[in-house]
């Protein structure tokens, strides 16, 4: 069981990134929907999430695999394999770049700092860090995850000891705020794909890492579980300050500010170091698809790719959580449907 719960706390870790401690995916796929579907959808969530989690732990444990790439091909085969490998790289770097945006709205939002100063800055440290090879710093602000569950929780006792607003008044106010996705199943089936294309390879690895198969299973089962939990927390937590937070580009770093300024400074501090640690998880495996690390092909490919995500960040960070992570959602179904049919493979070969 201990080993399961670290499984657990380290698929949670994957999951919860720099967009999910902002509130903005929040609000984009749960809170605009209302009280009702909002809630029913962030339920739906947690149930494909388990699932999901369950699956990608165990497949990896099943072929004992020790890159995310062998588990792919042996899931979908050759061909499938090869489009959901690309997908999975399209999604490294969208994330990436909508990571450098958020890096300007962080900072903008909190500190007054111009946009594009934040998303400078982190754009230096990613391009310093993955140059210098300081490996150990991504690993140590990796680190802060648990501090960001500490607040969620923290952050939902708040709001629900002064939730004071009717319920149908705050309802009313969600269902206006702008979202992309037309509706709630459809939009809670989207943010998880959008997930698993961001955490599969992970996933894969850390099952691997177990060599018995009920053990990573169950840790995937009870880390998606959690991470429904906390996706429940914020949505409630978001919506019961719908017209306030809701409507900016970090709703949970305004609640967090307006419950104690000094609060809201040390949570921009560690939202800024997620958004560098999940920015720096992103781009150095995409541009380690194209160019062996320490050549000057590295270099080249590295300079360019953040050019490029700089000048795309420039959309703005709401944009690009509402109109990217969709389309990187409805992609991840192709990685989905793989899984799936894996696990139905799985079970008929267990019982004929």
């Amino acid at each position: 069981m201990k080993k399961a719960l670290q499984l657990a706390s380290a698929f949670m870790g994957v999951i919860i990134g720099a967009g999910f401690a902002s509130g903005r995916e929040i609000v984009q796929y749960f809170t605009s929907f209302g009280i009702w579907r909002g809630t029913t959808g962030a339920v739906l969530a947690a149930a494909l999430f388990a699932f999901l989690g369950m699956s990608l732990m165990r497949i990896g444990s099943r072929l004992r695999v020790r890159s995310h790439k062998e588990a792919v091909h042996a899931v979908s085969g050759r061909y499938l394999g090869a489009l959901i490998g690309w997908i999975i790289v399209l999604t490294l770097f969208g994330v990436g770049v909508v990571m450098i945006a958020g890096a300007g709205s962080n900072l903008a939002q909190q500190f007054g700092v111009p946009f594009c100063a934040g998303a400078v800055l982190m754009t230096v440290l990613v391009f310093a860090t993955a140059l210098l090879r300081l490996d150990r710093i991504v690993r140590v602000i990796g680190s802060v995850t648990p501090f960001l569950i500490l607040f969620i929780v923290i952050i939902s006792l708040y709001c629900f000891l002064t939730w004071d607003t009717p319920v149908s008044e705050l309802h009313e106010t969600a269902r206006r705020l702008p979202t992309t996705l037309p509706n709630w199943w459809v939009s809670a089936v989207n943010y998880v794909s959008f997930n698993i294309a961001v955490a599969a390879s992970m996933a894969l690895v850390m099952g691997g890492s177990e060599p018995d198969a009920r053990t990573a299973a169950l840790g995937g089962l009870l880390g998606g579980l959690g991470v429904g939990v906390l996706i429940l927390l914020s949505h409630l937590s978001i919506f019961s300050r719908a017209g306030q937070a809701a409507v900016l580009d970090m709703p949970l770093l305004k609640i967090v500010d307006d419950l104690s300024p000094v609060l809201g400074v040390l949570y921009a501090v560690v939202l800024f170091g997620m958004i560098f640690n999940t920015a720096a998880g992103m781009f150095f495996p995409f541009v380690i698809r194209f160019a062996a690390r320490d050549t000057p092909a590295f270099r080249i490919v590295l300079a360019l790719t953040m050019a490029v995500a700089i000048g795309l960040s420039l959309f703005g960070f709401s944009n690009l959580v509402g109109y990217l992570y969709p389309l990187i959602g409805y992609l991840g179904l192709i990685l989905i449907s793989a899984l799936i049919f894996d696990f139905v493979r799985f079970a008929v070969r267990r019982n004929p």
